[in-house]
């Protein structure tokens, strides 16, 4: 029986096609560049476990996006990293039309009842009293192992898209109840509506504009401002 991983992963490839004509791995991110769009994934903090080096570089530009997303099996999580950036390169298209809104605006304050995964910036003005979920939880936080108990009693659940390249995100969909409204919010999001099938409500994500732009700022190792700029915000929502 394929585990809910596999299922959001096989769904994300389906139908990618085209060839990497440009890739980056950056201190911060990492960017694949394809035919029709292009796509952002948080490249992983260097302690991480699983880090270390990859083991072709001057080998990924140039093969087919597909070839890359495969790379999403991969134990070596840079390689992870690079296989979900390719799989954004195909979704998240240079044409592609949707609202020009944060993720976060459509979560709403509900005490502990709205959860968030992952630490966003202004969050405790946009959604004051949040239950905050952080792998490195600081104060106010909560650690990983809060999530059993404050997920499925979520009303509002707003996920940071790094969770789909950690691995993690299969297992807090899992914890989701039904009713929940539930966001993915992040540069790293794939943007297509297949992801509404898990239960996600809406995806909040970045689509890349001046790729040459990017792909200097994030080989100098640009943080996620400094790209904002050369690019747009995209959200769909599944009604």
């Amino acid at each position: 029986m394929k585990t809910l991983e596999t299922k959001l992963i096989e769904t994300l490839r389906r139908g990618v096609e085209g060839t990497a004509q440009r890739v980056v791995v950056g201190l911060n991110w990492t960017f694949v560049e394809g035919p029709n769009g292009a796509g952002l994934v948080h490249t992983p903090a260097r302690g991480t476990e699983g880090c270390r080096s990859l083991p072709d570089p001057g080998s990924y530009q140039g093969r087919a996006l597909d070839d890359l997303a495969g790379l999403t099996g991969s134990e070596n999580i840079f390689e992870r990293v690079l296989g979900y950036a390719a799989i954004n390169a195909h979704h998240n298209r240079y044409d592609l039309e949707g609202v020009p809104a944060n993720g976060l605006d459509m979560i709403k304050p509900a005490g502990k009842r709205t959860v968030v995964i992952g630490r966003f910036p202004e969050l405790d003005e946009k959604l004051p009293g949040a239950a905050v979920i952080e792998q490195d939880p600081g104060p106010g936080d909560y650690p990983v192992e809060a999530g059993a108990e404050l997920i499925p009693a979520a009303k509002y659940l707003a996920i940071t898209a790094s969770t789909l390249s950690n691995g993690s995100l299969a297992g807090l969909l899992e914890l989701a109840p039904a009713s929940a409204v539930t966001v993915l919010i992040g540069p790293s999001v794939p943007l297509t509506p297949a992801l509404f099938e898990f239960g996600i409500n809406t995806l909040s994500g970045f689509v890349p504009g001046d790729t040459d732009g990017i792909a200097q700022r994030v080989s100098e190792g640009a943080a996620v401002r400094a790209l904002k700029p050369l690019g747009r915000y995209v959200t769909l929502t599944s009604n």
